[in-house]
């Protein structure tokens, strides 16, 4: 019986060459036993007569030859026809390829794709935890968290950034159009009010007002003069402009200094009361709908939209690249936090296990067929001879050991039963 041999186009991948040779050992070993069986019941025959030891040997190889034939013809028969005769019942696995598939497809469903035994193989697992205890591992997240950078960087390497950049642009102009500003706004000024950065904001305002006033004095001075009349005496101007600045500088300066001013309570107020407008004035609220959509019409903006993805996947890329980034470190500290919680949290830890316990149940329910489809589906397509000869170079190693048993059991057996009839 030829060893099994690879065929162009096997839907297996290549058997290791110690596997064939293990295989084509056994099958000598095998064969060299039925061999000197045979060479001995020949001897015997022909040199000795039936009597005394001789006949105990004769009996022996006789008994042996077959065993030996009966378990080759056996183990043959389940891969191919013995001697290339169609004998009935034979070449087992060819035949019955497609019968065998669908048979383990429905073993595969029937004792593993269950939901009582899915549940129970999960439960048994503790998924959570040992995922847990793995993200927690810091050296673990780390590599993790390189492998979503490759694939980010990988993923963004295939998308088109001409289609990208359009759609982004056009999704965050519908969003802005559709977002009602006014109440933001409010929010926002509210926000500032009760966070006194309004107020800080006016100090700094003031503070420039001063400067600019004591820079430019003598440009305000020449303004004065050029703006009063002709027959008015520049001492005139000098005084007035003197008394009207000096006043201006000391109010200017005891709003900065005096957190309690009134005109500091006039601009709270006023802003307060501009944050109350926005939220139910229509005719305020269409003024900044108005101008949200002069603002979102503009050449600029529109330019501005169009590179907002430009720079999200510049600023993706980056961070993923490089392994001290903040994306990179967040990353990092997300997965391990996640499986601190996953490995310490035992409610999270049963909500998990919820989660997957109806997962399973669900695919068990409604895509167990399915799977098992794939199983009886990728069977039926493989070639008939390929597929026997590959089952044979994974079991027949093991298969030659019938062979070997048959021969040593058959002479013991005919040794047995030749010497009971001798006896009796």
């Amino acid at each position: 019986m030829s060893a099994p041999q690879a065929s162009a186009g096997s839907p297996f991948p290549a058997m290791a060459d110690g596997r064939l040779r293990a295989l084509r050992r056994m099958k000598a070993i095998s064969g060299a036993l039925l061999l000197v069986a045979a060479v001995v019941y020949v001897l015997c025959r022909a040199l000795t007569d039936s009597d005394g030891v001789w006949g105990y040997v004769q009996a022996t190889a006789e008994a042996s030859m077959v065993g030996g034939l009966a378990d080759w013809f056996a183990v043959t028969a389940l891969f191919r026809h013995p001697l290339r005769l169609p004998i009935p019942h034979t070449a087992i696995i060819p035949r019955k390829k497609d019968q065998i598939g669908e048979g383990l497809a429905s073993f595969v469903r029937e004792y593993f794709l269950t939901t009582e035994i899915l549940s129970e193989r999960l439960a048994a697992a503790r998924v959570p935890q040992r995922v847990g205890q793995w993200l927690a591992d810091p050296e673990h997240a780390a590599r993790l968290a390189q492998e979503l950078s490759q694939s980010v960087s990988g993923m963004a390497a295939m998308l088109r950034d001409d289609q990208l950049r359009h759609s982004v642009a056009t999704f965050a102009d519908k969003r802005l159009r559709q977002t009602d500003m006014s109440p933001l706004l409010a929010r926002l000024l509210e926000a500032v009010c009760d966070s006194g950065q309004h107020q800080a904001a006016l100090t700094s305002t003031l503070k420039g007002l001063q400067t600019f006033l004591r820079e430019n004095r003598s440009e305000l001075r020449r303004r004065v003069a050029d703006e009063s009349p002709d027959w008015v005496p520049d001492w005139v101007d000098d005084r007035v402009f003197n008394k009207g600045f000096q006043l201006l500088q000391s109010f200017v300066a005891d709003v900065v200094a005096d957190d309690g001013h009134g005109l500091r309570k006039g601009f709270d107020d006023q802003l307060r009361a501009l944050a109350e407008r926005l939220r139910h004035d229509p005719e305020q609220i269409a003024k900044v709908e108005q101008t949200k959509l002069e603002i979102l019409d503009h050449p600029a903006v529109h330019a501005y939209l169009e590179d907002i993805w430009g720079g999200l996947k510049t600023i993706i890329l980056d961070g993923a690249a490089d392994p001290d980034s903040d994306l990179r470190r967040s990353a990092q500290a997300l997965t391990i936090r996640a499986g601190e919680v996953l490995r310490d949290d035992p409610a999270m830890r049963a909500r998990v296990n919820e989660a997957l316990q109806r997962l399973a149940g669900h695919v068990a329910t409604h895509y167990a067929d399915d799977l098992t489809d794939v199983i009886s589906g990728t069977v039926s397509r493989w070639d008939t001879e390929e597929t026997s000869r590959r089952l044979e170079l994974q079991v027949g190693r093991d298969l030659q050991f019938i062979r070997i048993n048959g021969t040593v059991v058959g002479a013991l057996a005919g040794l047995a039963i030749y010497t009971l009839s001798q006896l009796f």
